[in-house]
């Protein structure tokens, strides 16, 4: 079974710093693509940005500049490093993984979530 558990959320400052952890029950290179999404209160479920297998990266348009994805496929782990925090980056974050499976199809797993707040 696959689990993917986020870790490294908490309170910040605005113009602060955090690094969010994915770690994964398995080889993160089993994935296709990995991400992260946040949520809001009240607001829809975004999504923050995305490593693809081969490594290449997007961003959402709001958090380009400042946040940026990362892997270490050793501890099977991928990271979040989120600089210059805004009030408006405040969201449960969560780690999505998406595998394409020839046999089984496509499949979405998802983390619980982890809390960040940026407020002064």
């Amino acid at each position: 079974q696959v689990q993917l558990v986020e870790s490294g959320g908490g309170l910040v400052q605005p113009g602060g710093s955090l690094r969010l952890s994915c770690a994964a029950s398995g080889s993160i290179s089993s994935f296709n693509r990995m991400g992260w999404y946040r949520q809001a209160p009240g607001k829809q479920r975004e999504l923050v940005g995305a490593i693809t297998y081969g490594g290449s990266t997007n961003y959402a348009d709001s958090v380009k500049g400042r946040f940026t994805i990362s892997r270490d496929n050793a501890k099977n782990t991928v990271f979040l490093q989120m600089n210059s925090l805004k009030p408006e980056d405040t969201a449960v974050y969560y780690c999505n993984g998406f595998i394409d499976n020839k046999i089984l199809g496509p499949r979405e797993y998802w983390g619980r979530g982890t809390q960040v707040t940026v407020s002064s």
